[in-house]
């Protein structure tokens, strides 16, 4: 049976250290703030303050994974503070070099979508969740895969319509700095989730932190 690299491998006894080592332990080392903006697109300018299309473009040196999120978040009609949406991830593994995903290696590939919900308070989101379906299996998933639901939570800085959040998945993603920047106010937009962006012309250097990793 062929091992799978993922990061939520849920196993048995033939993948118990596996699961240990990439479900457990959380990831020590996340790209820096500075080098996820760099990859963002332009950012949308919105009259509602968190409604709309989110996206994030993140490396964990640590594993060697990237991941790509969309989150797309409606207003709950009737209140003022619940959300709803959904949370897309299309995550796959390679060097930092390789920002866009690319050709089939045998190394884990996939996309993922969870039905989602949250709140909005005072400028704090936390957005979650609830369940998981895989939308595409790419490359190199078995059936010992398995998937550990994201919850994103942070605050807004409304002048450069960044969420900056950290994601806890409960497994070995702890308060892991994730930058969200909103590229649509309409979700009746079509939006394509796996936009090929350039690579930075270079990798920032670090920024001096400030809470869990984000500069002033």
């Amino acid at each position: 049976m062929q091992r799978s690299r993922g990061r939520r491998v849920l196993a048995g006894a033939a993948f118990a250290a596996l699961v240990i080592g990439l479900t457990l332990t959380p990831g020590r080392a996340p790209a820096t703030v500075a080098e996820q903006r760099a990859r963002l697109p332009p950012p949308a300018t919105c009259k509602d303050p968190v409604a709309g299309v989110w996206q994030s473009h993140a490396y964990n040196p640590m594993y060697e994974e990237w991941g790509r999120f969309t989150l797309t978040i409606r207003r709950v009609e009737g209140s003022e503070t619940e959300l709803e949406g959904e949370i897309l991830n299309e995550s796959w593994y390679g060097p930092k070099t390789e920002t866009v995903r690319g050709p089939c290696r045998n190394r884990l590939q996939y996309l993922v979508s969870m039905d989602a919900v949250g709140s909005y308070r005072d400028g704090e989101v936390e957005f979650h969740g609830l369940s998981w379906k895989m939308e595409d299996a790419i490359c190199a998933v078995t059936n010992a895969f398995g998937y550990n639901l994201d919850r994103f939570s942070g605050t807004i800085d409304h002048e450069i319509q960044e969420f900056q959040s950290v994601n806890n998945d409960g497994g070995r993603y702890v308060d892991v700095p994730t930058v969200f920047r909103r590229v649509s106010c309409d979700d009746s937009e079509d939006v394509e989730p796996r936009v090929t962006m350039a690579p930075p012309p270079f990798y920032p250097p670090e920024e001096s932190s400030r809470g869990c990793g984000f500069g002033q």
